[in-house]
């Protein structure tokens, strides 16, 4: 390859990467560098997304030599949009415990996360790790707040009597009375089960009840907390009753914690869709100990105009089995008609479950557009088809509206009324095919009468000089100016040559020629900001031409008639006073300051002998 090709092959990879992070979401979540080969080599956390990955691609940001070498090793990005910058702290070190990729720098023990472990032993120790042993233990969290960790273990110590040595207390070491009692057991911490005083059965029991805790089944256990601070309070304990406050409103706090640790739920699939009319996005978290550990969405081509429910079964299919999960329970959004044995399907309408459906349907969506806007950029003409065939399904045109035309009406109480006109092709403004007109035949405030004398003219030219035809017409008013341009088609024989719609105001509603029913699209939909954007373009463009047809009216009926005053002179006046009212009021030194010494006198004089 030369010098020059490799180059070129330089520059397009470079855009495709500032693409993609041109259409990186403004939140917080986790962003993935992968190489050539797929790899993650380095993952990261951010409070923005787009502005801390921008950063990396930003020279003026000054990135040091070993990040240099990293950037040009990326090929691709990924991202996981999260709720709050703790939930992406903790997304990120789980995602970096699973790839270690190669620019993350090593987790030590001080550095990660803290566990509750519940040891797997004769009766079993409860304590805080860093470091997860895979012995048959059970590890609770991990916690992004200490505090929140060590009241979860004041509360278990204060509720339950637990060892806290080392020793094997095995049954045949405490039949051999091989140990004593410690001073935990003189100072009431400790039932002295290395002696045989407290038997296994009963401290299971409690080693049960402190799992529930830490899984999140507290309500229980904060029952009993405000008991004993009611029965502090009686006892005149204020001290201990205001440490057990404090301890209910941290575990009330612990109840609503974040969805990315969340101990309630262990081990599931999460699937969520959103799709358009070319393509579906899956997205996939599975989450295990209550934790997401992986993440990744796809994009489903439709060749059938396949519904999500099928779209999501065939994902379902593909991602279980490219990630290699037999997770007990799926959360999905949709019906599906498949089974999976030993698999519990979950479609949550409320609680914890649905809020982490929530959020990889917000995933999904953000990928969606993501790849909207990288196709926009990279193939507009692609982009602007896919739009035009979503009109043309959404209102149920016979051809693609690749020219469209809209009109709307100014005027005030009937005085100078105009009509504008303006031209979209391709879903753009066309602004050089803008037109602006002068109501001719019709007098007073008649709307409908405007609308039809203005649709008339501007067919019957385009007829007559050969010109092309609009797809699709679209009045701004409701059922009135609708009938009123459908006449003018009707007279031009143009009716059904030429589809036509108009848009109410009020409720964005679409009315369609011959049914009095009005179409309601959704307000999120392609087709109906390109529709409002067309009216809101046509009346900004038609108010401007009334404007400027007040003022000179204004200046030709009033100003002018003054002998001695030309269009410059009156111009002058109403720019610097605005209005005729404030030249009817100005003192005539004021218009001599304007105008000079006699035109200020004579247009004094006017108005002195003219007041009304």
């Amino acid at each position: 390859m030369g010098s020059s090709e490799k180059v070129k092959k330089t520059d397009q990879h470079t855009v495709k990467l500032k693409n993609i992070v041109r259409t990186l979401p403004e939140k917080p979540g986790v962003y993935q560098f992968l190489d050539a080969r797929g790899k993650i080599i380095y993952v990261g956390k951010a409070k923005s997304l787009r502005k801390r990955v921008a950063s990396y691609f930003n020279k003026e940001t000054g990135i040091s030599g070993k990040t240099s070498v990293m950037v040009k090793k990326i090929d691709d990005i990924l991202h996981i949009v999260v709720d709050s910058e703790p939930d992406a702290l903790l997304l990120e070190n789980n995602l970096i415990k699973k790839y270690q990729p190669r620019y993350n720098v090593n987790l030590k023990d001080d550095k990660s996360y803290p566990w509750i472990c519940v040891k797997n032993e004769p009766f079993p120790r409860v304590f805080p790790t860093r470091t997860v042993i895979h012995d048959g233990s059970v590890y609770f969290g991990p916690y992004a707040s200490l505090r929140m960790m060590n009241t979860l273990l004041d509360l278990v110590r204060q509720l339950y009597k637990l060892r806290t040595c080392k020793l094997n207390l095995s049954e045949k070491n405490i039949a051999a009375r091989k140990f004593k009692v410690c001073l935990e057991y003189h100072l009431g911490n400790c039932k002295g089960p290395c002696e045989g005083l407290q038997q296994s059965d009963d401290y299971e029991l409690a080693i049960t009840e402190i799992k529930e805790i830490l899984k999140g089944n507290i309500s229980n256990v904060l029952v009993s907390l405000r008991e004993l601070m009611k029965r502090y309070a009686s006892e005149l304990a204020f001290e201990k009753a205001q440490m057990v406050k404090e301890k209910i409103e941290l575990l009330e706090k612990y109840q609503s914690k974040s969805l990315v640790v969340n101990p309630k739920i262990n081990n599931v699939d999460v699937f969520s869709i959103v799709s358009d009319d070319e393509s579906g996005y899956v997205n996939y978290l599975r989450v295990i100990n209550g934790a997401i550990v992986q993440a990744h969405t796809i994009e489903l081509k439709k060749k059938l105009d396949e519904s999500d429910n099928e779209l999501i079964a065939i994902a379902v299919t593909d991602l279980r089995q490219r990630f290699d999960s037999d997770a007990p329970e799926i959360i999905i959004p949709v019906e599906v008609d498949f089974d999976l044995p030993g698999t519990i399907i979950t479609l949550p309408k409320i609680g914890d479950k649905k809020h982490l459906l929530e959020l990889s349907e917000r995933n999904a969506r953000y990928y969606m557009i993501e790849k909207r806007k990288q196709l926009e950029l990279t193939d507009p003409e692609r982009h602007t088809k896919r739009i035009l065939n979503t009109m043309m399904k959404d209102l149920k045109l016979p051809d693609l509206p690749v020219h469209i035309e809209c009109f709307d009406n100014s005027n005030m109480q009937g005085h100078y009324p105009v009509a504008a006109m303006v031209c979209f092709r391709n879903a753009r403004p066309s602004k050089n095919d803008y037109r602006h007109f002068n109501i001719k035949t019709v007098e007073g405030p008649n709307d409908f009468a405007s609308m039809e004398e203005v649709i008339f003219r501007r067919y019957q030219r385009l007829l007559e000089e050969g010109q092309s035809l609009p797809q699709l017409i679209i009045v701004d008013g409701g059922k009135g100016q609708l009938s009123s341009a459908v006449k003018s088609l009707e007279k031009l024989n143009l009716r059904g040559k030429i589809s036509i719609i108009g848009i109410a105001k009020r409720l964005e509603e679409l009315y369609f020629p011959d049914d009095p029913v009005p179409l309601h699209i959704d307000k999120k939909s392609e087709t109906l900001k390109v529709i409002q954007y067309m009216r809101d373009e046509a009346h900004r463009f038609g108010i401007t031409h009334y404007r400027k047809k007040h003022e000179k009216g204004t200046i030709k009926t009033t100003l002018t008639e003054i002998e001695g005053i030309g269009n410059v002179i009156a111009r002058k006046l109403l720019s610097r006073f605005k209005s005729v009212k404030r030249i009817k009021e100005a003192s005539v030194e004021e218009l001599k300051s304007v105008i000079g010494k006699v035109k200020g006198q004579v247009v004094y004089n006017y108005f002195k002998k003219n007041p009304g």
